[in-house]
């Protein structure tokens, strides 16, 4: 019998009653004799996964559905609660590099300063548990970092200030639940000022007074209830001060019944720490301990890892419930607390019916984009006070760069208590409480590091070495690489823990500002020092001159901190809470009036800009050779252009011009050009216009991607990228406008130059000759139907217009068709047309060319197998039909510079002009305009 609304079931005895004050992990990726026991003989409500359970995302899915199977079949009215930690950063127990997004954690999503974002990673992050059957996430952690020295917390606390974390903590709190899954508020009282007394094993000790812990500590779990949160984590830490002396926090009634549910008006569930850690257990006892966690207003217990200590828990309880030490209404309220959880969050339907491996599919290009934004926005540049960011500003192509990396173990997967157990930190762990997995690592330190050496090589053309240091200190080997080098990297994770790296780095630092030049005299090295974990490394040192902080080692943070040593990302970070600075900028950005394109009032004066563009000598202002204002204004019913200028309404000039086309039917918005005096460049003009275009491209309903390049006009189908120099500074640029340049295709317009002594490469001919293929050459409008119908079966609605447009000119344009010979129906088509078509006007390298044709969009249609003879047949025939009217030179217009483009090579074309096209997700741009 299913209960609705926290209502417990009749006809449930008090044996099942109690498995539903339990939350118990077990050993094993599959069902194992210990969870079928917890479930089947003591009805156990709620299962932990960790990092161990859990190797894929489909395997997750699996074990979460046999275990629910499991418990319908025990007989359970309400199916189970499952939970997981899942941080983000470098805290994930759920890792799959395929399915699962890698977010950045708390506190990089705070240094990006967009509660928007912060809002957006939970709901993703729910959404991704939520697909594999996970219905609980043990987060956001609210702990405010009131004493960032030496807390193991580092990057899962969102910040130093209260009030920031509050904030975001709340944005959390709604993601996560828009996401579908139950939260959990961690760790009261509070994990961020801690002592540390005794032995390694004991739990570390709060000594803020309560009132101190109301005005700071406190404020979050505050803004959480009134948020609504659904449950509540009180941490295994000791507590000691005039008004409190605890010594284990969830087994204290002061702090969970007087603080937490009275006076802070929690209604929520209450959720124990691991009652396996080794203090508790030592000096209470597992069955004691959860009688006290219970009495003290624990709602659930939690115990993680072995059957024996689990099953010792359980009897405990029943021990007190039979002694009178507890009160059986306890029972019934706690049970209410939870069935009403569960009520909100689960059913058996959904139970049974998670949206699986297929869901996660579609949400990965949404996600993706969301994890690219928050890192790119995160990198933080705390100081650079002698401008060596970029890199590319100091380094000559020929110099050497070095790179020096700390030997670290794996990312932690869980919680707190691991960060502490490295051994070569100087501060002494704590608590081995198994509700912390040990285990998981989204990719071990090495690994990473090795990725961020390859990835800085590919800027240096090779010219760069990498090597790992110790706590040996810096080393012959190191001295010598330094010596070397005309610049140095040097990796810091988590310093102020780790001693040595701390010193390492001030040595290296050092080394360089007394570095000597080549002719003997002093010539300070630059050095960049980059904390990829806890961003207190050198928050405070002055003395490292070039500081950056990304927050996390994962590849995704480093990925985004090569971009940014490299000027193709400007750094936007800014660090959290007290220790917040945002970085210099160089200048304040002029923001110049943009306003929409007249064509009456416009166009002469963009023809005007349009020559002194094509006049400056620049490779690519090729591109805009015989282009006129016309060349840029469709006028075609299913695309919407809005275009804009900068201008002098005085003198008529155009300063600027950039166009946008918004086609209906793929719902795509295209920046098709942006096109600048040459006389007023490096005055914020591309900004101001790149800005009206975005916003102008977001206010379409129902866009799903925007585009760098656009096909037709063909002018720009993405960033030149013919002269190097000039696409390196492009790339940034437009990079440094927020487009993740690591996103992109290659395209490219290609040319056959001699088509009078052309023939057709040996062989190729019979693609020709296939007895079930026909083609034909089809001119007029007559035959816009059958072409139409071809372009839908073939989900090819881009390149629609563009083919009417061909349909409706008889004069200079044409299709070429492949035919099924049996049913005639159409199994692929290319267009051609030569320089007098209406089409060649929107191709400026075609236009008034005497002696030039086009081949353009070439469509095969899925339903015959052999889709690479369809289109060579219809290139070959394309090339053989224009050679006969006497022309020299063909292009065509736009190509994948992949596979297709070297069987294009082998029929004689080459690359005439060369684009890196870049795409986008809308969400991305409602986010970089906005919090």
């Amino acid at each position: 019998m299913a209960a609705a609304n926290g209502d417990v079931p009749s006809l449930w005895d008090e044996s099942r009653q109690l498995g539903q004050l339990f939350m118990m992990g077990f050993e094993g990726t599959t069902i194992t004799d210990q969870v079928k026991t917890l479930i089947e003989k003591y009805h156990v409500g709620s299962i932990l996964l960790k990092a161990q359970n859990l190797k894929s995302a489909e395997q997750t899915t699996q074990l979460v559905l046999d275990l629910q199977t499991l418990a319908q079949q025990a007989g359970h009215p309400v199916p189970l609660l499952i939970a997981l930690d899942q941080e983000n950063g470098g805290v994930n127990s759920l890792y799959d590099e395929v399915n699962i997004r890698q977010f950045p954690s708390a506190m990089a999503v705070a240094a990006t300063g967009s509660k928007r974002l912060a809002r957006d990673i939970a709901r993703a992050t729910a959404q991704e548990l939520n697909s594999c059957g996970i219905n609980w996430i043990l987060g956001p952690v609210l702990d405010v970092l009131t004493n960032a020295r030496n807390q193991p917390l580092g990057v899962r606390s969102i910040g130093d200030d209260p009030h920031e974390v509050s904030a975001f903590g709340v944005e959390s709190i709604k993601g996560y639940q828009e996401g579908g899954v139950a939260t959990c508020g961690k760790h009261f009282p509070s994990y961020g000022n801690l002592e540390f007394f005794g032995v390694p094993d004991d739990v570390p000790t709060i000594t803020d007074s309560l009132e101190h812990l109301s005005q700071s500590a406190l404020v979050p779990f505050r803004a959480a209830i009134a948020q609504g949160i659904d449950s509540m984590m009180v941490g295994g830490v000791a507590m000691a001060s005039s008004q409190v002396n605890v010594m284990h926090a969830c087994l204290s009634e002061q702090l969970v019944r007087d603080l937490l549910r009275h006076e802070m008006q929690f209604e929520g569930v209450v959720v124990s720490e691991c009652l396996e850690m080794e203090a508790l257990s030592r000096n209470i006892g597992i069955s004691g301990g959860t009688v006290m966690a219970f009495k003290a207003g624990c709602d659930l217990i939690l115990t993680c890892r072995t059957l024996s200590v689990q099953e010792d828990a359980i009897n405990g309880l029943k021990a007190g419930l039979d002694n009178g030490m507890i009160e059986r209404y306890r029972v019934q309220e706690s049970l209410r607390r939870i069935l009403k959880m569960k009520a909100k969050y689960t059913s058996w339907e959904k139970a049974f019916s998670p949206a699986g491996i297929e869901n996660l599919a579609r949400l990965q290009p949404l996600h993706t984009s969301i994890s690219n934004t928050a890192y790119n926005k995160s990198i933080t540049v705390v100081r650079d006070e002698n401008h060596y960011l970029p890199l590319s500003r100091v380094l000559q192509p020929e110099d050497e760069l070095l790179l020096l990396t700390p030997l670290v173990k794996p990312l932690p997967a869980s919680a707190l208590f691991h960060q502490m157990q490295s051994e070569m930190s100087s501060v002494p762990t704590f608590g081995r409480s198994p509700s912390v997995d040990t285990n998981t690592s989204v990719m071990s330190g090495e690994q990473v590091f090795r990725e961020l050496g390859r990835s800085l090589a590919r800027y240096r053309n090779g010219k760069l070495s990498h090597t790992s240091y110790t706590a040996n200190g810096v080393r012959p080997l190191h001295e010598n690489l330094l010596n070397r080098a005309r610049g140095v990297v040097v990796v810091t994770a988590d310093a102020g823990r780790n001693k040595y790296q701390n010193a390492f780095a001030k040595h290296v630092s050092m080394l360089c500002k007394l570095a000597v030049g080549r002719d003997g005299s002093r010539k300070e090295k630059p050095c960049v020092v980059v904390a990829v974990s806890s961003p207190f490394d050198f928050a405070s040192d002055t003395t490292i001159g070039t500081y950056v902080c990304t927050y996390d080692f994962t590849e995704t943070a480093l990925r985004a901190l090569v971009q940014v040593l490299y000027g193709e990302l400007s750094p936007a970070g800014v660090l959290p809470g007290s220790y917040s600075q945002k970085p210099p900028t160089s200048h304040s950005r002029q923001q110049w009036l943009v306003e929409s394109f007249n064509e009456e009032r416009d166009s002469a004066a963009l023809d005007t800009l349009l020559v002194l563009a094509q006049n400056e000598p620049s490779v690519n202002a090729s591109a805009l050779k015989n282009a006129t204002t016309s060349t840029f204004l469709l006028h075609d019913p299913d695309v919407e252009q809005a275009h804009f200028v900068v201008r002098n309404s005085s003198t008529k000039e155009l300063f600027g011009f950039c166009t946008t086309y918004y086609l209906k039917k793929t719902a795509v918005g295209h920046i098709g050009a942006i096109i600048v005096d040459p006389a007023r460049r490096k005055m914020s003009i591309g900004h101001s216009l790149h800005d009206r275009a975005v916003r102008a491209l977001l206010q379409k309903k129902g866009i799903t991607k925007f585009q760098l390049g656009v096909r037709f006009p063909n002018v720009y189908l993405g960033i030149p990228r013919s002269d190097p120099v000039e696409y390196k500074r492009l790339r940034q640029w437009f990079a440094k406008l927020g487009w993740n340049t690591s996103l992109s295709n290659p395209v490219a317009i290609m040319a056959l130059q001699d088509l009078a002594t052309w023939s057709a490469p040996e062989g190729l001919g019979q693609a020709l000759a296939n007895p079930e293929v026909k083609y034909d050459l089809v001119f007029g409008a007559e035959y816009a139907d059958a072409m139409m119908e071809h372009l839908t079966r073939c989900a090819r609605s881009d390149v629609q217009s563009i083919y009417q447009l061909a349909l409706s000119n008889k004069e200079g344009a044409g299709i070429i068709r492949a035919k099924r010979a049996s049913d005639h129906s159409i199994l692929g088509s290319i267009l051609i047309c030569r320089s007098e078509s209406k089409i060649a006007r929107f191709i400026p390298s075609l236009y008034k060319q005497a002696g030039m044709a086009c081949i353009s969009s070439p469509v095969i249609s899925t339903m015959f197998s052999d889709r690479i003879s369809i289109f060579q047949g219809l290139m070959l025939l394309g090339l053989r039909q224009l050679k006969k009217q006497g022309l020299r030179t063909v292009l065509l217009d736009y190509i994948r510079e992949d596979a297709t483009a070297n069987s294009l090579a082998a029929l004689g074309f080459t690359a005439a002009n060369s684009f890196e096209e870049v795409s986008s997700d809308p969400v991305h741009w409602t986010m970089m305009s906005g919090t």
